[in-house]
């Protein structure tokens, strides 16, 4: 297991009317995001808060993640799991290995971005995964997560890349792994039935946007 870590120095507001640097010719597309201002509105309050992201490493994301909250950000790449089980043709040991893939102690964590790892988890992977964030995420944490409401036919991981809070650059690169069954919102909420919906956005993009947080209390 890799993972990656990054400390930062005190927040700072961004500057509402800078744009970010352009690098050239950028064909991604940029897509708006409703959830994202808010989970990081749940851990400004923090001091030091600490962030699990569950995609491939980013730069950009570390920093603006960094600048925004002051934290520390550990990678955790699950799709880089989930592509080699796939490509080495071992993806009924996934949900095994998930179960023990996390080493942070139980509610070591204030913030959790899945993206849309979900999307690609058989059942049994998707509740091993759920299990263990909802685990290692501490009382009044947030959980951070897209759900697609179609099925898209090609093959594709996709890298989100922070533009601003309310914008993400849609960066696809190639695995073999193809989505699985649309999740329904009941099966959503029973994956996390330790969670509880803070907020949920259908965006026009056929996903839904979903924020999770943690009570205090059990939610059974």
């Amino acid at each position: 297991m890799t993972g990656f870590l990054s400390r930062f120095g005190p927040r700072r507001d961004a500057d509402p009317e800078s744009a970010p640097a352009s690098t050239g010719v950028d064909r991604d597309p940029v897509v708006g995001t409703k959830a994202l201002k808010k989970f990081i509105g749940c851990l400004r309050s923090r001091p030091s808060p600490v962030v699990l992201d569950l995609g491939p490493v980013v730069g950009s994301n570390i920093s603006f993640f960094g600048e925004q909250l002051g934290c520390k950000i550990f990678v955790e790449d699950v799709f880089a799991d989930l592509d080699r089980h796939q490509r080495e043709k071992r993806l009924q040991e996934l949900p095994a290995y998930l179960h023990k893939r996390f080493p942070q102690a139980d509610a070591s964590v204030d913030g959790i971005l899945c993206w849309d790892a979900f999307d690609f988890l058989d059942k049994a992977s998707a509740q091993a995964l759920a299990d263990q964030l909802s685990r290692i995420l501490g009382v009044n944490g947030a959980l951070f997560g897209f759900f697609g409401t179609s099925r898209p036919t090609e093959s594709r991981f996709t890298k989100f890349v922070v533009v601003d809070d309310q914008n993400l650059r849609h960066r696809p690169y190639s695995t073999p792994r193809m989505r699985q069954a649309v999740l329904q919102n009941r099966d959503i909420i029973r994956l996390f039935e330790r969670l509880r919906v803070s907020d949920s956005f259908l965006l026009q993009s056929h996903v839904r946007e979903i924020l999770f947080r943690k009570p205090e209390y059990p939610t059974s």
